[in-house]
């Protein structure tokens, strides 16, 4: 079933979902309510975990600490670290393209094999350009370029299919269980993050061939687990976009909410869901974004919490790897508290947003992310320090890192329109992206020319933009649950 014929005599809701692999089938309980089989959901969730799990590996491989150090290696200035934590965000830029095509597709499976698949391959471009750089054929300014294109192709066309991706696993994942389940998902790959980080640290960092030719070694291990992850989304339920959005469509004309497909809320992840999964409001159904008031309210909180956290972020690393000339091995173990202080705290923050809401999550844990820059301002290079305090603030940009991703990620899937759902993901990143890149760029023109004074500044304001992020959502009271 590719496409939708309105003469045909079977239920349009019989063709919500696309199956993505042969084992996976669709049955339906009644001639107004699509259902997917349980067999086939435990499965797609579970296929959706082990995806996180072996994408977290790629991630570390071409990102963060161990991307940070190899740039530091190649002698990088202040503004390549603004522009390689800008370029994902510019990137999002390209989302809404990327959503327009998509929901014009059949399948989000293969649109992200199309995107996400060419996306991680381009990796095995630098791994050839350090093996290069190895022989002589390339110097260190060559390698920080070809690092930096090669940072935003990947992450262009990762652009083009993450809102797909994403109104893929949401429309997967039942709405009264969304807590619990992408915080169980992310613990899963958080603990991935926390046991191989320190390794791949103590790998590059103790190469025999040098800490360069380490990074080529585990980059090209991680490209093939991000390729393994891609792997994993065959064995998802596979949803047809074009029919999801004349599904929806009628129910906006109609009215008509079928009652009787909700789960009982005492259900578990493991129990059968349906399509629709949830009585879905009208707003939730209405494809126009500017009638909905709780979205426009996200963007602009979005927007200014993008732009407030990246003026600072891309310069905690770069502060400890080269104003305070900590090995990379000591700060991986910092990032590996920090990710077991994320993973330990997911499940508890999932189930607490499932029952109190994200939206209060999010401005509490938000006023205490805001002071994080101030306390980086206080912390200098003595073994008190070094031994006491940056495991401490570690730990603490964990636990309250974790409640702010989970929550804003849930709260945006519940006030977004289900009709071309992706769209709205779509928008919400290319604003937050736009915003991001703008403050990383600004932070890294001040850290670079004013100095470490410079620095200093960029921590104290990044602190006082984050506070003033959250004005959208105390004001908006009545934003989601």
């Amino acid at each position: 079933m590719d496409s939708f014929q309105p003469e045909t005599s079977v239920p349009l809701t019989l063709e919500i979902a696309q199956i993505g692999s042969p084992s996976t089938t669709l049955t339906s309980t009644s001639t107004s309510t699509p259902r997917i089989s349980k067999d086939a959901i435990r499965t797609s969730l579970k296929a959706s975990t082990a995806d996180g799990i072996f994408a977290a590996v790629f991630n570390i491989a071409t990102g963060g600490v161990l991307l940070g150090n190899f740039l530091v290696e190649l002698d990088a200035s202040p503004v390549v670290f603004g522009m390689i934590s800008s370029i994902p965000m510019l990137a999002n830029l390209f989302q809404p393209m990327g959503a327009y095509l998509s929901e014009r597709s059949t399948s989000r499976f293969q649109n992200s094999l199309r995107t996400h698949g060419i996306a991680r391959l381009l990796w095995l471009i630098l791994v050839i350009g350090i093996a290069s750089f190895s022989w002589g054929g390339l110097n260190s300014n060559q390698l920080v370029i070809l690092s930096l294109l090669i940072l935003v192709c990947s992450h262009l066309l990762g652009g083009l299919g993450t809102a797909s991706w994403f109104s893929w696993i949401a429309m997967l994942v039942p709405r009264q269980l969304r807590g619990r389940y992408f915080g169980l998902r992310n613990s899963f790959a958080n603990l991935t993050e926390l046991l191989t980080l320190p390794i791949a640290g103590l790998a590059v960092s103790h190469w025999y061939g040098g800490s360069i030719q380490g990074y080529g070694v585990i980059l090209f291990f991680g490209i093939i687990f991000g390729i393994v992850s891609l792997g994993c989304q065959y064995f998802q339920v596979d949803i047809n976009p074009q029919l999801q959005n004349t599904y929806y469509a009628s129910l906006s004309q109609t009215s008509e909410i079928p009652l009787d497909s909700a789960p009982n809320e005492s259900s578990e992840i493991s129990e059968a869901i349906y399509l629709p999964q949830m009585p879905t409001p009208q707003n939730q159904i209405d494809s126009s974004i500017w009638k909905n008031s709780n979205f426009l309210v996200f963007l602009l909180y979005f927007g200014l919490w993008a732009f407030g956290v990246s003026l600072s972020a891309p310069f905690f690393n770069l502060y400890l790897l080269d104003t305070l000339n900590l090995d990379v091995s000591w700060v991986t173990f910092y990032t590996s508290l920090r990710a077991a202080a994320h993973m330990l705290l997911l499940l508890v923050w999932g189930k607490l947003a499932d029952r109190i809401g994200n939206r209060s999550i999010l401005i509490y844990c938000g006023i205490l992310i805001a002071v994080i820059p101030w306390l980086w301002v206080t912390i200098g290079s003595s073994p008190l320090d070094l031994w006491l305090w940056f495991p401490l603030l570690h730990i603490f940009m964990g636990v309250n890192w974790g409640a702010v991703d989970l929550c804003s990620n849930n709260l945006q899937i519940e006030i977004a329109s289900v009709k071309n759902q992706s769209i709205y993901f779509a928008i919400a990143a290319a604003i937050g992206g736009a915003s991001g890149a703008l403050g990383a760029t600004i932070g890294g023109f001040i850290a670079q020319f004013a100095g470490s004074f410079g620095i200093v500044e960029v921590f104290v304001v990044s602190g006082i933009l984050r506070l003033a992020s959250l004005i959208p959502l105390i004001v908006k009271k009545d934003m989601g649950k």
